[in-house]
């Protein structure tokens, strides 16, 4: 029918029926391209206002691959139409492989999105709504489920195009191992990373410390090859994730308390106001209302300085903040001053005292 039709058209054209075949197919395939493009456009928009996450996921990452599947339909049955005499180079099973493999690109395509943008909407989604979410974990398993669909279409287009895929995978087996050994440093990061990710002895966001490689500064990518830390300067590290296998990681973020540990010095002749400073200083902290009266706190005298006589306190924050620690600190330092001021004492400073027991006199004297 579409042959006679193309016959009758040539007749009264001029044009060959084959060569209006393929235009009307290209033709047919550039409107059904633009159309389907605006009814996406318009259905992600629409969808963008529910409030789960799958479904503006699948209209975002749908839009380019049904493109492509339009395209790859009409171009392949467009090249059907075209006689060998007439430069069709390709056979009729050739053309069925390429489209097969076009589709199954456009389906690996759309998938590999797909978990992209529900990785990304589900992080996007807790931040909006103010719940924590782990990053690292998100992240891990999108590029896990991401890497078993390029290698399963791998697969699957190998095996359409004919090879043997058992073989090649025996191949590779030997393959493997040999360039196990010529990239073991690569392979050592990869589960360095995989350790990271199911150890997680830190996530995207935490504040960490390498000791003994002197780094200290925020994480901010998670990878399979390395991590990357931003440090309190705002330089950048590079850290290979083979070094988290052997490296102590100190991770503060995950602290539940602060610290306060400070000694104070009282002058040597205000001795006797110790005991009273130091039992109205563990008042004070007792009541305070950032001092976390659960945990160990200490007020005692604790040594004879140089030049004063020291007594420590030892408590705890409930902020973990690094800035709201310090003006708490700031806050219980002050409050401890003017506790020793109102006991007429003062805190001490570094003095020496000169005892001379007798002024020896000179027995001349200047002429």
């Amino acid at each position: 029918m579409i042959g006679q039709w193309a016959e009758n058209l040539a007749a009264a054209t001029g044009l060959r029926p084959w060569a209006l075949i393929v235009f009307s197919i290209v033709l047919a395939a550039l409107l059904l391209d633009f159309f389907q493009r605006k009814l996406m456009k318009r259905l992600e928009n629409l969808v963008q206002q529910s409030t789960t996450l799958w479904d503006d996921a699948i209209f975002a990452a749908a839009a380019r691959p049904l493109s492509f599947v339009i395209w790859v339909l009409g171009i392949t049955l467009a090249a059907q139409w075209v006689p060998a005499r007439e430069g069709g180079l390709l056979s009729a099973a050739m053309i069925i492989k390429l489209r097969q493999l076009g589709l199954l690109y456009a389906i690996a395509w759309f998938l590999y999105t797909f978990v992209r943008k529900i990785e990304r909407n589900t992080i996007k989604r807790a931040t909006l709504e103010g719940r924590t979410v782990d990053k690292t974990t998100v992240n891990a398993l999108g590029r896990v489920v991401r890497i078993t669909i390029v290698i399963t279409a791998l697969l699957i287009g190998l095996d359409t195009l004919g090879f043997d895929i058992a073989g090649l995978m025996a191949v590779g087996g030997i393959g493997g191992l040999a360039i196990g050994l010529a990239a073991k440093d690569i392979l050592a990061n990869f589960f360095g990373g995989v350790t990271v990710f199911i150890d997680r002895p830190f996530s995207i966001g935490d504040w960490i410390i390498l000791k003994d490689k002197d780094i200290e500064g925020v994480v901010e990518e998670i990878g399979w090859r390395q991590t990357t830390i931003r440090k309190f300067d705002k330089r950048p590290v590079y850290v290979p994730n083979a070094a988290f296998t052997t490296a102590s990681v100190e991770n503060p973020s995950r602290m539940t308390n602060r610290r306060i540990y400070e000694t104070i010095g009282m002058r040597y002749k205000d001795i006797s106001q110790v005991e009273p400073v130091t039992n109205e200083v563990r008042e004070m902290l007792v009541q305070h209302p950032e001092i976390d009266e659960k945990q160990t706190l200490m007020v005692h005298f604790d040594a004879f300085g140089e030049s004063s006589v020291d007594f420590f306190i030892y408590c705890m924050t409930h902020t973990v903040n690094w800035q709201r620690y310090h003006e708490v600190k700031q806050d219980v330092l002050l409050q401890i001053s003017r506790i020793v001021q109102e006991h007429g004492a003062a805190i001490a400073f570094p003095t020496r005292t000169l005892e001379l027991e007798s002024i020896p006199e000179f027995a001349g004297q200047t002429s």
